[in-house]
């Protein structure tokens, strides 16, 4: 009965990690039936987009506070009612004002189980079980980000843009049936601290934690870096029709999916040593470093070359994303929700301002953009270093 019960909660916290990672790219294929229908210009088409990225930051540091003072479960709930009200709204069709309205409440809705999804599986396992979870996690996560697109142009193509708000509206109420009936309650903590601003402030005091939390971040904007450019410069400049580029984008997301898995195996090894581990990734890192270089300072035409350099990166990116993102929970265990928070809202920024200096530097070839990536890998290499120099959190991870 008990594993019964475990693996009802671990396909629950599945089925959030789907809706937050299709919740995205499942409509953006909609996007000229969108335009027709309404007869909008292209700024109110990407206002679909800003809309439900400002209703996600707006909850993004509520909803990780809340849930250390009141639990994940109402918070969880709240959160998906949120979206469901909002993915109603989003099949309205006789106004775009309601449409509008409804991406902003999905956005709201989503913040509750994309923060606290893992949180879930936090509570209850120890580190090494949370990493094995994880890389289970982001097999599934990833493999949904890349079939996303392929399932909502099919959904769009048979049954309009009204068919990709519907699934998104079922997987929402799924979601949301099932983490009323399978989510545990948990103890809630004795001492509740104030709650917004003065929170947050004994996380950034800790450098420690703040040097987890930064190695982590400054990991994921190479990748995100390559997929805001990668568009222009495949397409436009090096002539990748629209038809192939997807493979481009896809065979990242799907060899994370996978190595993901692998890794995750690998963590039940008995052997598991987790500093010696660490180390694995730098090497990979510099590897992925000299490869862009080459295709950076080269000036290459080649999107299979440039690919491949990112493709080294992303391999080296599941070990750390993996192991770091647990010891960062549990480091303060008392303000899991606020440290989940912070570090998806500290992507959101990072990569924004990443995807910035990316754009206002971009020259119509891969030099610029390269260089760029290898900063911040750079960056990502020196702070894994000093982690696992860190005696603390070394010693936190055992």
């Amino acid at each position: 009965m008990k594993k019964l019960s475990t693996t009802m909660i671990l396909t629950t916290v599945i089925f959030m990690d789907l809706l937050t990672g299709m919740e995205f790219d499942l409509f953006v294929p909609s996007f000229p039936q969108l335009q027709s229908y309404f007869n909008l210009t292209p700024f109110w088409v990407e206002a679909l987009i800003s809309v439900n990225f400002i209703g996600y930051c707006v909850s993004l540091f509520f909803v990780g506070q809340l849930s250390d003072r009141f639990g994940r479960k109402p918070i969880i709930l709240w959160g998906l009612i949120t979206f469901f009200v909002g993915s109603i709204l989003c099949l309205c069709e006789q106004s775009f004002d309601f449409l509008l309205i409804g991406r902003f409440l999905q956005g709201i809705g989503i913040a509750a189980p994309a923060i606290l999804s893992f949180l879930i599986i936090a509570d209850i396992y120890p580190i090494k079980q949370q990493q094995f979870l994880i890389s289970m996690l982001n097999g599934a996560m990833n493999l949904a980000v890349a079939i996303a697109p392929v399932i909502g142009s099919y959904i769009a193509l048979y049954f309009h843009w009204q068919g990709n708000f519907a699934v998104l509206l079922i997987l929402g109420l799924m979601t949301l049936a099932m983490s009323i009936l399978f989510i545990p309650s948990y103890k809630l903590p004795q001492q509740k601290e104030a709650l917004l601003p003065g929170g947050y402030i004994p996380l950034f005091k800790s450098k420690p934690l703040m040097l987890l939390m930064c190695t982590l971040l400054f990991s994921y904007i190479p990748y995100w870096v390559f997929v805001g450019m990668s568009p222009l410069l495949y397409i436009k400049e090096l002539g990748v029709s629209l038809t192939h580029f997807g493979y481009y984008q896809g065979s990242l997301a799907l060899v994370f999916a996978i190595g993901s898995v692998i890794f995750g195996f690998i963590i039940k090894n008995k052997n598991f040593d987790q500093k010696k581990m660490l180390i694995i990734p730098l090497g990979i890192f510099i590897a992925s470093m000299i490869m862009i270089a080459l295709a950076s300072f080269s000036n290459s035409t080649s999107p299979l070359f440039i690919t491949a350099g990112l493709l080294v990166f992303v391999i080296g990116q599941i070990i750390p994303g993996a192991i770091l993102y647990p010891l960062c929970l549990n480091f303060m265990p008392h303000a899991k929700g606020r440290v989940s928070a912070i570090m998806q809202g500290g992507r959101l920024i990072f990569t924004a301002l990443a995807l910035q200096i990316a754009g206002f530097f971009y020259q119509g070839s891969f030099q610029n953009t390269g260089i760029i990536i290898i900063t911040f890998i750079l960056i990502t290499v020196i702070g894994l270093f000093l982690v696992i120099k860190n005696r603390e959190l070394i010693r936190t991870s055992t």
